[in-house]
Parts: C-alpha cells; structure tokens; sequence
C-alpha cells in the first residue's frame, strides 16, 4: 500500500477552467483527465489523503459518480468548496479540518506530517521537524524544506506519493518567512 496527497481537484467546478484554460477546454475534459491521472498511480488498496476542494458547484450525483470512479482508500481534509455534497460521500472516515499523520519515510524512519487545506506559517510540531502539506493556493506558493502544497495543479493533475513529496521538499531551500516562524531556543534570542 502506498499513501498519496492531492487537493483542489474541483471536479464539476465550470469556474476553475479560468485558471485551467491552457490544459483544458471543457469540464468534462477536465474531470476525465482528473480521473485518468489519479487512476494510473493510485491503486485500489493505496490510500489517498485529498486535502480540500474535492469538487464545487456540481451536483450531489456529479459528486458521488467522480467519487466512484477514483481508485484507493479515500480520507477528505475539508476545505472551503466542500459542501454536504462531498462530505456526506463515503470516505474512509468523518472528513475533518486537519490530521497529523505519521509515516514511515522511504529511508523507513518516522515523518510526521499536518494536513490542512490551508497552507499555514507555523503548524504543530513545526520545531520537531513535522511536514506541512496543503492545497487551496494552486501551486502559487514555492515549496519549502518543511513545507509543500499538494494540489492537482502542483503535481500535474495528479495525487503525489510520500516518497516524491519528501525528494521534492528535500531539494527545496528554507526561505526567508519559514526562517522567521522558527521559535527562539531562549529568552535571550528574543
């Protein structure tokens, strides 16, 4: 079983093919490849953490058919478009507003992550080391060392593996507003 990470799939969104006109001219077109790109990595017994904005302004049978159709053990982190007509759709587990997950890396030692819709500058266990992953921003923010936004327009209209998130994150640099949320070891460095 691997784990994978998506968010901002939009499935059903007309609105969201603004922003995706250069790779898509219809919403159908659209939702299909959504569905393709997800289908070729994620296998039915892989788990997939999507991060918020599963799908918005579609209808609850639009929903439910996209919902069908995607491979894998489905968790929803919810974010903003996420209505009753994606939670009430049979994921894993009650979706929620954030987790903190524990996985083994590829090197087999322990990551901790926190998974929100929303990118944050500071999370839980941030000065431990603990990864933040989030969706909402559609790849407009940079990637940091500790930090990664997971959406479909990030990755290439595609959920992404522990092991590519953590060599992406890892070739990144820390910058300037992630320096500035480390807190001070003493009162001295105040």
């Amino acid at each position: 079983m691997t784990v994978y990470f998506t968010a901002d799939t939009h499935f059903g969104d007309a609105h969201i093919l603004r922003q995706r006109s250069a790779r898509f001219d219809a919403l159908e077109a659209h939702d299909e490849a959504l569905i393709a790109g997800w289908n070729a990595v994620v296998g039915p017994e892989d788990e997939v953490w999507h991060l918020g904005d599963f799908a918005a302004h579609a209808s609850r049978a639009h929903c439910a058919a996209m919902f069908a159709r995607l491979n894998g053990i489905k968790h929803l982190i919810l974010g903003n478009h996420d209505t009753n007509r994606v939670r009430t759709l049979a994921w894993a587990e009650a979706p929620v507003e954030t987790a903190r997950l524990r996985l083994d890396g590829p090197d087999g030692t322990s990551i901790r992550l926190f998974l929100a819709h929303y990118p944050h500058r500071a999370w839980p266990g941030l000065w431990r080391g603990a990864r933040h992953l989030y969706g909402h921003t559609h790849g407009t923010i940079p990637d940091t060392r500790f930090s990664c936004d997971v959406g479909v327009d990030a990755w290439d209209f595609r959920p992404v593996a522990l092991v590519d998130l953590i060599a992406r994150q890892d070739r990144a640099t820390l910058l300037p507003d992630e320096l500035a949320v480390r807190a001070p070891r003493n009162r001295a460095e105040c």
